[in-house]
């Protein structure tokens, strides 16, 4: 199993990169995480938000393979605990799948990727902003993985 995190914006500031790369480091093994991060659209007045989230959402989608498995992070996505994500997690190294989570840019994703998603996870019902969900997402999967694999790191 391989689990890409695809997410758009590709000069995130240093926090950022050093929380993704904390947790990151701590993912070896069985996820078999990486990182794919993809530029921006160009923002300006003439460009609607919409062009520039469609725009991205080609760019996702073209880093996508027919066989994957995708998941969209959106805000309207099914809320995970957890031990919901450990679970889900342990379904698809079962499965042997290679996993995409999709992080949109800051105008979120697409409808041709909501349309191309499996399934939609929300990190919180509050808004992110997308650097943040990152840094959030990179550490619930340690979290879950540590889960599983009865590691103390998760302890509530």
């Amino acid at each position: 199993m391989k689990l890409k995190l695809i997410s758009i914006g590709t000069k995130m500031p240093r926090w950022v990169q050093e929380g993704v790369d904390e947790y990151s480091k701590r993912i070896v093994g069985d996820l078999g995480f990486s990182l794919l991060e993809l530029p921006m659209a160009k923002r300006t007045k003439a460009q609607s938000p919409e062009v520039c989230r469609e725009k991205e959402g080609e760019a996702i989608l073209a880093s996508v393979q027919d066989a994957d498995y995708v998941v969209s992070l959106e805000v309207l996505g099914k809320p995970l605990d957890t031990p919901a994500l450990a679970a889900r997690l342990e379904h698809f190294k079962s499965q042997g799948r290679n996993i995409c989570l999709l992080v949109g840019g800051p105008d979120g994703l697409s409808k041709a990727c909501a349309a191309r998603a499996d399934e939609s996870w929300s990190l919180s019902a509050m808004t992110l902003p997308h650097p943040l969900v990152r840094v959030i997402m990179v550490e619930q999967l340690y979290r879950a993985n540590s889960l599983s694999k009865g590691h103390p790191y998760h302890r509530a």
